[in-house]
Parts: structure tokens; sequence; C-alpha cells
């Protein structure tokens, strides 16, 4: 029996040094299926995220011998996939969440696409699924947003949330790099994160359970590391908190908030005004808000920018001694969050929402960066970030 494992196991080890060499997907070698059965879209006030689909998706197969298969756009449906996939067994999966875009001039646009392509790859090369040209696959998504463009809500906050996963589909309960793999595609359509404004959220500063350490895959997105939130981020809520802010180590740095990367504006003791986020130091999640947000507040130069590890500590301290600013989370799904405050230890901290109008729900700096990113994903602004589909 073990003879006939290894026998089993020994190609994919021959193979290894084949799956970052990254073979063609062509986009002229695409294929469409369109469905026979249309469904009508919801009116975008009834939109939940993640609830609704579009008519079509996106498929390309992988195998060790042939490589990528041609492209095809088909029906929206289940996978067909063997039950000893080892996706299923040993979370070979890994995903990118982006989004697509209704302008005035009803162009479809798309901010920063290529951005996503580039950390699918990352993170199909650390769980070992073959590598692939991103340049390719966005080539084909454009095809698929061309065909299901009725789906994407137009309207301020309205837009279709893209879901590209790639995983094993390998038919073997073995820990092994895999022999085959298929990348997928999938729309829905999506209202604003806000429907009513801004909504400022309290965090569960979670001493006990850790996001991700280092030589983990927090660099990544990998299915894994989203599973392992799910409890602490329902204990948090049952607690009255939306969030979890995630620490580190013995002395409780800082990393990310619940699926989010985390920033805080404060006074230094010094008196400097400054930007803070953890460091990409394989940790972290390089996210493609937070790099947006970085580069516009460096381009902005009205603060100091800082990437740097940090405590819970120095957040309290800024907190208690009246230096904090204001506080949010950024991620595709909500651009920025703004954060009123989080729990630890017995004690809730209060964050300010600096803003002139004390009605506001966010900072002046969360609300400037929400406006500024949406200006360029709208096309309201003109920027290289935002991609026209045509």
């Amino acid at each position: 029996m073990l003879k006939s494992m290894l026998k089993f196991v020994r190609p994919s080890r021959f193979i290894q040094g084949r799956f970052f060499s990254v073979t063609p997907i062509e986009a002229s070698k695409l294929s469409v299926e369109i469905t026979q059965h249309p469904k009508t879209p919801l009116p975008k006030e009834e939109l939940a995220f993640g609830a609704t689909f579009s008519d079509h998706m996106l498929e390309i197969d992988w195998c060790s011998e042939a490589g990528w298969a041609n492209p095809v756009i088909k029906p929206y449906g289940n996978l067909n996939l063997s039950p000893a996939a080892s996706s299923l067994h040993y979370a070979l999966q890994g995903f990118e969440g982006m989004k697509a875009y209704i302008d005035s001039e009803d162009n479809i646009r798309l901010f920063r696409p290529m951005m996503n392509m580039d950390r699918l790859n990352r993170t199909a090369k650390r769980l070992q699924l073959p590598a692939f040209d991103g340049e390719g696959v966005l080539a084909c998504l454009k095809e698929l947003l061309k065909i299901e463009k009725k789906w994407i809500p137009s309207g301020h906050g309205y837009s279709l949330y893209i879901r590209p996963t790639i995983i094993s589909t390998h038919p073997y309960i073995g820990v092994a790099a895999p022999l085959s793999a298929k990348i997928f595609v999938i729309l829905s359509p999506v209202g604003p994160y806000f429907p009513s404004g801004f909504s400022a959220v309290k965090l569960y500063a979670d001493p006990q359970n850790v996001r991700a350490w280092p030589g983990g895959t927090g660099n990544v997105k990998a299915g894994g590391n989203y599973a392992m939130t799910i409890q602490p981020g329902s204990e948090a809520i049952k607690k009255g908190y939306s969030q979890v802010l995630w620490l580190f180590g013995e002395d409780l740095e800082v990393t990310e908030v619940g699926t989010m990367n985390q920033f805080f504006l404060w006074k230094t003791k010094e008196g400097k005004t400054e930007l803070i986020t953890a460091p990409l130091d394989g940790t972290i999640l390089p996210g493609v808000t937070r790099d947006s947000i970085l580069a516009m507040c460096r381009e902005w130069n009205e603060f100091d920018i800082v990437e740097r590890p940090y405590t819970l500590k120095e957040i309290m301290s800024a907190c208690e001694e009246g230096r904090m600013i204001e506080a949010f989370g950024a991620g595709t799904a909500c651009i920025v969050c703004p954060v009123k405050g989080f729990h630890y230890d017995g004690t809730d901290y209060e964050i300010p929402l600096d803003h002139d109008d004390p009605e506001a729900a966010a900072g002046k700096l969360t609300t400037r960066l929400a406006n500024s990113i949406m200006d360029i994903q709208y096309g309201v602004t003109s920027h290289e970030w935002s991609e026209i589909v045509d």
C-alpha cells in the first residue's frame, strides 16, 4: 500500500518546478455558452451582499500534463468536483475580492484589477497551486463583464462584486501539490456597504485568538485564513462589538481588524500627526485599498505615513492622553469603515470621530478617503487606477 502511494505522489514532486512557470491563458480561445434561462436582477435596493449571483461564470481548468485549458464562459451553476478533491480536505483554495462599476457614461470600470490578479498568483504559489497568466484571466473576466453588464447596478455605492477563485480539483486524499486545478469567477451585484451613510463600529481587542503568525499565510487570501476567524468574530458580536481587533504576541501587536487592514491617525508624544498601519511583514494582507490609501496620503503629504509594528498599549495610551484623532479599517467591501472605540480587558476605550460636524459618523480623513477612492472607481476623477472595460 505504501509503495503504491509513493508511486502516486512522486509525479507531483517531479513536476513541482513547473507549477510556477506561467503558461498562457488565451482569451482569443474563450468559448461562450449563453444561458437559456436568464434571471431578472433584483431591484438594487433589495440587494444583500453575496446573496445574488449573475447568469454566467468563467471557468478555466488546469492539469499537470496539458497546462491551462481554453477558458469557458458558461451558465452559472454547480461545480463538478470529486469529493476527494484536496481543496475540500486541505484548504488548497484561494480567492480575490474586486468590483466592477458603472460610470455616468454607462462604461464598465475596474479598480486596479491587475493587483488582484498578482495577489491571486501569490496565493496560488503559497498553496502550491499552478501559476497563471493574470493578463489572460483579466481579459476573459472583461468579456464576462460585458455579457453580464445588466447585472452591474448603477448609482453611488452600487457595484458588481467579483470573486475570482482558484482551487485544487485533484481527487487525491494526500498532502501534496495538486495535479489538477481550476480557476472560476462568479459575480454578485451589491449595494452600498453603509446604505444610510457611515456607521462607526466598536471593536473587541482579542488577546486569545490569532489571525496570522510569522511563517503562516496571513499575507495571502487563502480560504483557511478566514474560516478560523468566524468563531472569534461571532463571540465578539455576542459581546456587543462589531469586529475583532486582531493582536499578536506578548506585546499585543495590532495587526488587522475583522477581514480588513487597520489604520490609526494620532498625535505622537512629540506632537507629530501620524497615520499608522502594520507593515507588510508576512502576516498582513497587502490590501488593494490599503495600498491606495497609503499612496493617496503620501501624495497629499499632510502628515507622516508610518508602516511599523505597534502595540495595543500605544493605542490605549493615545486614547487616554487625548492624542487619538480617528481610526478606520480598510477593504474592498467597505473601502473604509470608521472605528469609534474598542474593548480590552474589561475597559472600553473611545476613539474620536474627528469632524467639524458633531453629528458625523466618520472622521474627516475617513470621509475624504472614501470619497476620493469612490470618485476614481466611478470615473468622476480621471485616474490611472480606474480601467474602462471596452
